[in-house]
């Protein structure tokens, strides 16, 4: 498992990614929970190469870790490409099953299109407001991206413009 050292590692390591699927554990040191839990992690890292996994202190990363809404230990998340963020939650020793079940659904290989979205545009803009990335890791929106925004705000249709 990797340790994540700072909000920009966080946002880099998840585009540089690609299409591999990205398992962000958050946890403090101090927290049972989270000592308990760590040997399954650990172990369910082993037998999932194909997988990236991330930690973050919370301890070390508080600013980071409320700007990005987490609140309970220990806490996961999990990315792959273009698809972002694909869900989050929190698990015990008791509930296990359920990060198990995540690795079985979100850990096939796939194929994206299109380059690895990494955190949604507003954990980036949170951790901008907080000087914890630079606000130029924001990417802009394309005028596509801007004019379907705006349909959709019109609209409320949820379709994307071809």
């Amino acid at each position: 498992m990797l340790e994540i050292n700072s909000a920009q590692d966080l946002v880099d390591c998840l585009l540089i990614a690609g299409d591999r699927l990205v398992i962000l554990d958050f946890y403090s040191p101090g927290c049972g929970g989270c000592k308990a839990l760590h040997p399954k992690i650990c172990q369910l890292a082993e037998m999932n190469p194909d997988s990236i996994f991330l930690k973050v202190n919370f301890e070390q990363h508080k600013v980071m870790c409320h700007a990005l809404h987490v609140h309970v230990l220990p806490f996961f998340r999990f990315y792959r490409g273009a698809d972002g963020r694909l869900c989050s939650f929190s698990c015990t020793n008791a509930t296990i099953k359920k990060f198990k079940d995540a690795i079985a659904k979100h850990g096939t290989d796939r194929c994206s299109l299109g380059p690895a979205q990494g955190l949604n545009d507003s954990e980036l803009l949170a951790l901008a407001s907080h000087g914890l990335i630079s606000k130029n890791s924001i990417p802009n929106p394309t005028e596509n991206d801007k004019f379907e925004s705006l349909v959709l705000e019109d609209t409320g249709a949820p379709f994307a413009l071809a």
